[in-house]
């Protein structure tokens, strides 16, 4: 029930300006690589198996406060209200894949054909496609949040999202990239991939809440520890984005274009999939406290997971890499004007005796 005026709720400084700070990290990264490229060729060669080290340390690392944040104990009350749960599951793994592989490359190879070199066309495809077979986990917190959504339902969904990642991207990814390009996608390499970056700090994560609950309790992990340790995400992901732009500088300079290009299905694909979760948690009438993180986590992605296989599918400097990140700087604008929407219709999402 609500009592009064609500309570305004606002993003952090950093949130706020996250497209910002982005913008900043692709001028810094590319005026680096651009002005010290002895500096770029150094980077290069710290790399194993088309892995730069440097990159592959810092996302590990920014992974860990992100899943410190599920509770996977909550999973097991989900049989109580399960139609949220499985509107996600639907969305995100039996839609969304597929409408953004097809978005990508109704884009990339029709419409936008004669404006992108076909080699750059087929890997913007792939890193669009990373991105669609990522489900936001750690933003969508935020974004229920802002939305006065329920936070709980919202961890409940992300555990169960990064187990599915687990068993389907990799499959997923190998189909629909094999499907749109003429990339062949190792289906092992993608999955150690994500086994590298999710489940070893998922893993981790796991007995580090265990160990934390069992000596200090819920409060000091959640209100303690996780807040100590939360800057380290958004951290690495700065760091992240200038070692990338470090080597992507010709592409910027020679295809200033291609980041507008690459930016607009990547938003109709947003909104699409929002409509989409949208009006299935109106026909399923989902309150909305839990249908608010129904309708984020599809539209958001998970792109700290979907730039770190890009990395390794296609190595720093590649086209698939920079529309993963493209995905980052759109991210915050669109999803910012979900909430707002959402908000507003939020009287839709009362179901009593009335249809």
């Amino acid at each position: 029930m609500e009592n009064g005026r609500e309570e305004e709720r606002e993003l952090d400084f950093f949130s706020k300006y996250l497209s910002i700070w982005v913008a900043v990290c692709i001028v810094l990264g590319t005026a680096i690589g651009y002005l010290f490229p002895g500096f770029a060729q150094s980077l290069s060669r710290i790399e194993v198996a088309n892995v730069s080290i440097p990159v592959a340390l810092v996302l590990l690392v920014m992974m860990y406060p992100i899943m410190l944040k599920i509770n996977f104990e909550e999973v097991l009350n989900v049989k109580r209200n399960s139609r949220p749960l499985t509107l996600t599951v639907i969305v995100n793994w039996v839609i969304k894949p597929f409408t953004m592989a097809f978005i990508a490359w109704l884009f990339m190879s029709v419409i936008f054909a004669d404006l992108i070199p076909p080699m750059l066309q087929e890997e913007y495809i792939a890193g669009m496609i990373l991105l669609g077979l990522a489900p936001c986990t750690a933003m969508v917190l935020v974004w229920t949040y802002l939305a006065r959504g329920n936070i709980n339902y919202a961890l409940v969904q992300v555990s169960v999202n990064d187990l599915i990642i687990l068993v389907l991207f990799a499959p997923l990814g190998a189909l629909l990239v094999g499907v749109t390009t003429d990339f062949p996608v190792p289906v092992m390499t993608v999955f150690f991939s994500v086994l590298f970056y999710v489940a070893i700090p998922l893993s981790l994560a796991v007995i580090t809440r265990h160990a934390a609950i069992r000596s200090k309790g819920v409060s000091w992990l959640e209100n303690s520890l996780i807040r100590k340790i939360e800057w380290v995400t958004p951290a690495g992901l700065l760091v992240t984005l200038v070692l990338i732009f470090i080597f992507q500088g010709d592409k910027i300079i020679n295809y200033p274009l291609h980041i507008l290009l690459i930016a607009i299905p990547l938003v109709l694909q947003t909104y699409f999939i929002f409509f989409i979760g949208y009006m299935g948690a109106r026909k399923l009438r989902i309150p909305y406290q839990e249908a608010a993180p129904s309708t984020f986590i599809g539209a958001s992605n998970f792109f700290e997971l979907a730039v770190a296989v890009a990395l390794i599918l296609f190595g720093i400097d590649s086209g698939a890499t920079l529309a993963t990140v493209v995905g980052v700087l759109v991210e915050v604008p669109v999803m910012l004007h979900l909430v707002s929407i959402m908000k507003k219709n939020r009287a839709k999402f009362r179901f009593g005796t009335m249809a």
